[in-house]
């Protein structure tokens, strides 16, 4: 069974991480925090965000997709709303992936745990939106 997937909802939820990320890391939000915690000087000379862009947009795409893609499987096997499936769905792919990835990470790399929490908190607030996006807007014909 290949699942249902509502592609226009899921360029509309690539394009909501970048927004997330833009307010997110933004200095008057997280920002200079961040950059403080995780050592990166964003003065350095010379230094562009394309790459970092295009590989988030790429990655953000990949991450709905899949998120849209494991939504519909889980609304076709437990039923109720596609709206709900889509936010659980996220939040057990978050803690179960993501969270824990990253705390494994950052532990063995001796990361500051504010960190950790500031992007797993960065990585859930992303992946609730996507989710919202997805789940009010299911693919045609399977709600």
């Amino acid at each position: 069974m290949v699942p249902e997937i509502n592609y226009w909802a899921v360029l509309i939820a690539t394009a909501s991480s970048m927004v997330v990320g833009s307010i997110w890391y933004t200095p008057k939000v997280f920002g200079t925090r961040w950059a403080k915690l995780a050592n990166v000087d964003l003065n350095r000379p010379g230094a562009s965000a394309v790459v970092p862009i295009l590989i988030t947009v790429v990655v953000s795409f990949l991450t709905a997709w899949v998120l849209a893609g494991a939504t519909a499987i889980a609304w076709h096997f437990y039923g109720g709303g596609f709206l709900l499936a889509a936010i659980v769905t996220a939040v057990a792919l978050w803690a179960g992936f993501t969270a824990a990835r990253f705390i494994t990470h950052d532990v063995f790399e001796g990361r500051p745990s504010a960190l950790t929490v500031m992007n797993i908190g960065h990585e859930l607030v992303t992946v609730l939106i996507m989710a919202v996006i997805i789940g009010v807007w299911p693919p045609a014909g399977t709600v």
